[in-house]
C-alpha cells in the first residue's frame, strides 16, 4: 500500500481514503472487541492460537531452530594454583584470564582449566 517512492501528500491522501474505508472500520472495531473479551478472560492472541491450532506453536519453533540459534555455552573454571583464586566464565574474553594469559602464557592457564 505504502512504497518508499510515494511522495509524502500521496501517502497521506491514501490513509485519508483510509480512515473513510468502511471495511477497515469494521476489522478494526472487530479486533478491539476481540482483545478486550480475551482481556476479559485473562487469555491472549497466542493461547488461542494454540487452542485452535496446537501444531502451530511446533512450527514456529522448528523456524527458530533452522535460523542458526547455538547452544549455550558452558561455564569454565580456572583455579590460579598459586593464590587459590577462581575464575569462572563462557568465554575467553574475561578480563582477569586475559590478564593471567598474559602473564603466564595461555598454555598454562588452560592447565587451570578445572574438569
Amino acid at each position: 500500500m505504502f512504497n518508499c517512492f510515494c511522495s509524502l501528500s500521496e501517502q497521506l491522501e491514501a490513509l485519508e481514503a483510509l480512515k473513510g474505508d468502511a471495511g477497515l472500520k469494521k476489522e478494526i472495531e472487530f479486533e478491539t472487541k476481540l482483545r478486550a473479551l480475551l482481556a476479559e478472560y485473562g487469555y491472549s492472541l497466542p493461547n488461542v492460537i494454540n487452542l485452535l491450532d496446537p501444531q502451530s506453536g511446533r512450527r514456529a519453533l522448528a523456524v527458530e531452530s533452522k535460523s542458526g540459534s547455538r547452544k549455550p555455552r558452558q561455564v569454565k573454571v580456572y583455579k590460579k594454583p598459586h593464590t587459590g583464586e577462581v575464575v569462572e566464565t563462557k568465554g575467553g574474553n574475561h578480563k582477569i584470564l586475559k590478564e593471567w594469559k598474559a602473564k603466564y602464557g595461555s598454555d598454562t592457564v588452560e592447565s587451570w582449566l578445572g574438569k
